[in-house]
């Protein structure tokens, strides 16, 4: 006989309910609730807050619910409050219980205002540092790449600043006003200046990669051990990633304690100033030497390369191919460089003109400062275990990314810079977590003092006192008789 569903008696009053009962035991925010110390947001943005008037939402719950946003890839700020209330686990995440009254959307995006971009930096940060402690970055080899992510605006809210047409809109000076509100973004990474401009999110930049389109651009770096993200920065798409490999660099040892003696990227950051400046840190730079894509361009033309002219340090002059002296001629104070070449008359004779230049004047070479220390920087990027580094950073990179993508890294979710950094930072904090709640664990006390040298070795120095005294009463404790301890436990 078939049987028919009837419809339940809805119970008046439920008694006994606990909702930590209801969250499976291997719930993975289990696992971030006792990993990750969310306490240490009350230090951070003490100031953003007075003493008198309504008393906000904790800062530790509205950390949390950034969290859910990034980790659950939720569309919208209003969808994640509206699922918030069906969503047990989530609510036991949040410290609330099923009548808890659930916060407007609006307190998000006014603690962003609120508490900057820092606030988030320094959360990752703490999160790297716990992976440090759990044993998971090695620190000495790190592995560097970035990333284009859609601005949240349409192409059709380009405006072309050097046309009329946009001016003889009604809200003209509305958009005026925002524009001017624009300026520098953090660290000194400007936006370079365009004719072309959106006026939804003045900061994206136009790149045409393809198809032309609003963008920002992620760095990040990478250690190898379990890829973990140990630096990041966004920045304009139009910025050139090679101005940010040294300070990836200087904020991984910074925030790692550990110190980089190997940094792997693609010939995008093989420019020279990047090549001296490892070598005066004492940097293996696994790159692609960027200058080697002219030279291939002029052995395809069919002309000489410069490797084909050798240098004379006693006379500091160059041999070209036909046996002809190229000496210096001009110097560059801001490129550090040298230029030489032989007279205009003897390469309008020279017998290899057409194999060596196109130029009327005749064929310049030109010369670093520093060439002797680039030559061995530009050697040690084409060695063997230069060449398999690579090939590793090929995949580990795209690795990081491609995890992203589920956390709804490639668009942005809001406008403007500084609110890209804010989702990079929580990008990469929540697959540092992963890694973390997978390879190791580490309690919550140690990392709110990690990023304090000072405060940590004083720390330190204490739980250190406080375990030797600790053993020094379990020893007084086991010698005594017990009769003799009951007034001491009385007197405490």
């Amino acid at each position: 006989m078939m049987g028919k569903q009837q419809r339940p008696q809805r119970s008046l009053f439920h008694y006994g309910i606990n909702i930590d009962k209801r969250v499976r035991s291997n719930h993975p925010l289990r696992k971030v609730s006792e990993l990750i110390d969310f306490d240490f947001i009350y230090q951070e943005v003490n100031e953003c807050y007075g003493h008198n008037g309504n008393v906000s939402v904790p800062p530790p719950v509205i950390l949390k619910l950034m969290l859910l946003l990034i980790f659950y890839n939720v569309r919208s700020e209003r969808e994640l409050m509206d699922t918030i209330s069906e969503r047990i686990d989530w609510l036991w995440f949040l410290g609330y219980d099923l009548d808890s009254e659930i916060p407007n959307h609006s307190i998000l995006s006014k603690a962003r205002k609120k508490w900057g971009a820092e606030v988030f930096k320094s959360f990752f940060e703490r999160i790297v540092v716990q992976c440090v402690e759990a044993g998971l970055v090695e620190g000495s080899k790190i592995f560097m790449d970035s990333s284009l992510i859609d601005a949240n605006a349409s192409n059709d809210s380009v405006l072309d600043t050097k046309s009329l047409k946009h001016q003889l809109h009604e809200n003209y000076w509305k958009l005026e006003a925002r524009l001017e509100e624009v300026g520098e973004s953090a660290r000194g990474y400007e936006k370079q200046k365009s004719r072309f401009i959106s006026s939804t999110d003045p900061q994206a930049t136009i790149v045409n990669r393809g198809k032309s389109k609003l963008a920002y651009q992620v760095h990040r770096a990478v250690d190898e051990r379990t890829e973990i993200i140990t630096a990041t920065e966004a920045s304009t798409a139009d910025l050139n990633e090679a101005h940010l490999l040294m300070p990836l660099i200087e904020n991984h040892n910074a925030t790692t304690g550990l110190t980089a003696h190997t940094v792997v990227a693609d010939s995008k950051y093989g420019t020279i100033d990047n090549f001296l400046a490892c070598f005066d840190k004492g940097i293996n730079a696994h790159i692609p030497d960027l200058g080697e894509s002219a030279q291939q361009k002029q052995t395809t033309e069919g002309l000489f390369s410069q490797q084909q002219f050798q240098y004379d340090p006693q006379n500091d002059v160059y041999h070209c191919p036909a046996g002809n002296i190229l000496k210096p001629r001009s110097l560059h104070k801001i490129r550090q460089s040298r230029d030489y070449a032989a007279p205009k008359k003897v390469c309008a004779v020279c017998s290899l003109r057409e194999q060596c230049t196109t130029n009327k004047s005749g064929r310049t070479v030109k010369r670093h400062l520093r060439q002797e220390e680039l030559e061995r920087m530009r050697e040690a990027s084409r060695s063997s275990k230069s060449r398999r580094d690579l090939r590793t950073r090929q995949h580990l990179m795209e690795r990081s990314f491609a995890r992203a993508k589920r956390f709804g890294y490639d668009r942005a979710r809001w406008r403007g810079l500084w609110r890209m950094r804010i989702q990079e930072y929580l990008t990469c904090a929540i697959q540092n977590i992963q890694v973390l709640m997978k390879h190791g664990s580490m309690p919550k006390r140690p990392v709110a003092m990690a990023l304090n040298p000072v405060k940590n070795a004083l720390t330190k120095a204490k739980i250190l006192a406080f375990v030797s005294i600790s053993n020094l009463i379990h020893r007084i404790e086991r010698a005594l008789p017990r009769d003799m301890l009951n007034p001491v436990y009385s007197e405490v």
